[in-house]
């Protein structure tokens, strides 16, 4: 069956429109991404109003069609381009200003002296380089590093950029060795392929915001909301990732803390302040762990520290810091009025693959120790008494 190339240009031009209603849908549920949806959404209307007026760009007089069909294509790739790019932050808007100004100047002024050439090979230079930058836009995104749809949409543009590179560059040299009668078919692959991504962009697009979404509720309900450290189940699932990727023949520890007399601090400041307290060691724990470290509120006053690399010795150091700098912070917050300390139990795991829920065990029982030997100290678990699987 034979598709001229108005039902295709109009094929198009409905994939569009279904893209442009389903990313709409979107926007509207989508607190933090509403707006890079909505100009995605307008994008593709600028693209659904460009294949209507290429149908009927013949009915315009002089180059006019033409030149309008082009500029409303850039503008809808360059509308993808500045979506992409907000991102991570919202970007100028001079750069797609003066590449459209440019365009436009270059159809006036040889336009139409040149239309075959511009319609057919300059038209796509433009469209090549919008589309290769928001290729290259996703590949750097921070926000979409640990995507696993990212590299979906970067091929996506890339593809793309790929074909109307060969468009613009091959096309001359096949009019060159076989004439003009080879121009038809290009137009009607150029829009084969128009078809294809007009139903990849949006769908790639919406899995990048989904999926980021879907990433954001993940993490919340991980996080403990008071402290910003990771929630029990939280520390769990991203300590067991950790020690699952650690190496045998590297050391790895754990500290397990537990506040002092938190419940006389509770009865007699209130809640308030005790959330404070809670708070303020979560900060330092933060700054004391250092980078690498997986810390957790398990519960209560109850937290954990992770510390992949670190022996016990180095954990001992870290531990003893943290209780100094927790006495320190609480003094010059002057939230109880009183001194607050906090008790630790060290345990690392010397051979195999660490087991979490033993090595969490064992500095429990360290902490105990250092609990029933007056509290304010950092006890090391006994050796021998941390299981591990080979």
């Amino acid at each position: 069956m034979q598709i001229d190339l108005p039902t295709l240009w109009y094929l198009t031009c409905g994939t569009l429109l279904v893209g442009a209603a389903m990313t709409a849908w979107e926007s509207w549920a989508q607190e933090r991404r509403g707006r890079e949806l909505a100009i995605w959404t307008g994008s593709y209307l600028v693209f659904a109003l460009g294949c209507v007026v290429a149908v009927n760009r013949e009915s315009l007089p002089g180059i006019a069609g033409s030149a309008l069909t082009n500029l409303l294509m850039v503008l809808g790739y360059l509308a993808v381009l500045h979506g992409a790019r907000r991102l991570d932050e919202p970007p100028p808007l001079r750069g797609p200003a003066a590449l459209l100004a440019v365009l436009a100047l270059a159809w006036t002024v040889a336009g139409a002296g040149h239309l075959t050439v511009f319609w057919h090979h300059v038209a796509a230079v433009p469209i090549a380089l919008v589309c290769g930058l928001t290729a290259w836009t996703l590949l750097r995104s921070r926000a979409l590093a640990s995507l696993r749809s990212r590299p979906v949409a970067v091929a996506i543009f890339a593809v793309h950029t790929l074909f109307y590179l060969v468009r613009a560059l091959v096309t001359p040299v096949l009019v060159a060795f076989h004439g003009s009668e080879v121009l038809p078919a290009v137009a009607k692959i150029t829009m084969f392929e128009a078809v294809l991504f007009a139903m990849a962009m949006p769908m790639a697009l919406l899995a990048l915001v989904r999926e980021e979404a879907q990433g954001s509720l993940l993490a919340a309900a991980r996080t403990d909301h008071l402290t910003g450290l990771g929630n029990r189940h939280g520390f769990f699932a991203e300590a067991g990732r950790v020690l699952a990727g650690h190496g045998p023949d590297r050391p790895v520890t754990l500290l397990a803390f537990d506040l002092d007399h938190f419940k006389t601090i509770n009865d007699r400041h209130g809640h308030a302040a005790g959330d404070r307290v809670l708070a303020l060691f979560a900060e330092v724990v933060r700054a004391g762990a250092g980078p690498g470290a997986v810390l957790g509120r398990l519960g209560g006053e109850e937290f954990a520290a992770l510390l992949p690399g670190h022996d016990i010795r180095a954990a001992r150091r870290i531990g003893d810091g943290i209780a100094r700098g927790f006495t320190e912070t609480i003094a010059r917050a002057d939230v109880l009025g009183m001194p607050a300390t906090v008790s630790i139990g060290a345990a690392e795991a010397r051979t195999g693959r660490a087991d979490l829920a033993h090595l969490l065990a064992s500095a429990d029982r360290a902490l105990y120790r250092a609990k029933a030997l007056g509290r304010n100290r950092v006890e090391i678990a006994e050796p021998g008494s941390i299981a591990a699987a080979a």
